[in-house]
């Protein structure tokens, strides 16, 4: 194995830094003008990225709880994903700012009826100043396990031996069920909320399921990336690497479908007045047009190519499906969001454009700076060599 400090990146830093310094400057112009629709599409792109962000680290607890070793080898990547997270806390001031364009329950004096007293009944938990206190709880939480993990495994690089490795499989697996309440409970207060007469318990989970699937897509496109790059992760992957990651996004291209559809079916069959008007709006109007597109593409497309083993070992062809399951992710989330603000159907602004390469261009500029000057890979990790032998039973 030939593992190298990773020293480049320069072009796409200042690349990917350009266009999401345009892309926020062109979304806070664009504000000005229509503020509900530039922070919903800011909205759209932060939960979008942030997601991905989370996926990784909770990926990475669970890869620690479990004491997995065939992914050692593609582990320094998935802890960098993570270091993400300060620069969200950042770009999550725009949203606590417009909270009154975004959220009605901030500013009730419009309301009436039934809003109206989805407000008054949730003002205890639904108050600006608790809105931001717990989200200075959710980066407190992620921020603290993402930069500890990280910071143990670079640390052994030079120390080596297994005193680090227990370090980090005992912070990956006592902070699960603590990274699993803060994304409910941040799916709750920056999605769910939109509409304060809408609750769904497995809400978080549908948030989870569908980043998740695309903490996937992204490590099968960073892998087949920097597959002819000696020294890179990708690089160091075998075909049982590459299959282990496509049946990952079958499995989870499954079970994204399987929460959105069981929280459809229940909510359908409760007919609860509180959470129906949520889906009647996705359904019985234009956008009922997107939930089909959503089920196709999202779900239906992928799974049946995913089926074939060829195309799991297949770099290429495997990061190609990754690319098309991003590109569902991001339009599951604008179905999502977009109906706050446009009832009547789809609307497409070049805000969402601006918004989602502005949020996306910043952070993976970020990514690449905190990749340079440590191992790609995990070089003192004592499993490092029996991953880099992978072959399933």
């Amino acid at each position: 194995m030939i593992a190298t400090t990773f020293q480049g990146g320069r072009r796409l830093i200042a690349v990917a830094g350009a266009t999401g310094a345009a892309g926020l400057g062109l979304t806070a112009l664009g504000g000005l003008a229509e503020p509900r629709q530039a922070l919903a599409s800011y909205l759209v792109a932060f939960v979008y990225w942030l997601g991905i962000a989370l996926g990784a680290l909770i990926l990475l607890g669970a890869f620690h709880a479990s004491k997995a070793r065939w992914p050692v080898v593609l582990r320094r990547f998935l802890e960098t994903i993570p270091q993400t997270l300060p620069l969200f806390a950042v770009l999550f001031i725009p949203i606590a700012l417009g909270m009154r364009h975004l959220f009605s329950w901030v500013d009730p004096s419009g309301a009436t009826g039934e809003l109206l007293h989805a407000i008054e009944y949730k003002r205890p938990y639904l108050n600006v100043p608790f809105f931001l206190v717990r989200a200075a709880v959710y980066f407190a939480v992620w921020i603290g396990v993402a930069t500890l993990l990280r910071r143990w495994s670079v640390r052994q690089d030079t120390e080596g031996g297994h005193r680090l490795t227990a370090w980090q499989r005992r912070l990956g697996t006592g902070a699960l069920p603590f990274l699993a309440l803060t994304l409910s409970f941040a799916s709750f207060d920056w999605m769910m909320s939109l509409d304060p007469r809408f609750f769904s318990t497995i809400f978080g989970l549908y948030w989870f399921a569908g980043s998740f699937l695309a903490c996937f897509a992204v490590l099968v496109i960073a892998a087949a990336a920097t597959r002819a790059h000696p020294g890179q992760f990708g690089h160091q992957l075998n075909a049982d690497h590459v299959h282990s990651l496509g049946k990952f996004l079958l499995a989870f291209t499954a079970f994204w479908a399987y929460i959105a559809f069981s929280q459809f079916m229940l909510i359908w069959i409760a007919n609860i007045p509180e959470e129906i008007p949520w889906y009647v709006v996705r359904t019985d109007s234009p956008w009922g047009r997107v939930g089909i597109f959503l089920a196709v593409a999202h779900f239906a497309i992928p799974f049946f190519l995913l089926l074939s083993r060829d195309l799991k070992r297949n770099p290429r062809r495997l990061a190609a499906v990754a690319a098309w399951l991003l590109v569902a992710h991001f339009v599951d989330l604008h179905w999502v969001i977009m109906p706050r603000i446009h009832e009547a159907g789809p609307h497409l602004s070049w805000l969402d454009l601006t918004a989602f390469a502005g949020v996306g261009g910043v952070a993976l500029a970020f990514l690449v700076f905190r990749m340079r000057g440590v191992a790609t890979v995990p070089v003192r990790d004592p499993y490092l060599e029996e991953s880099l032998r992978y072959q399933p039973q």
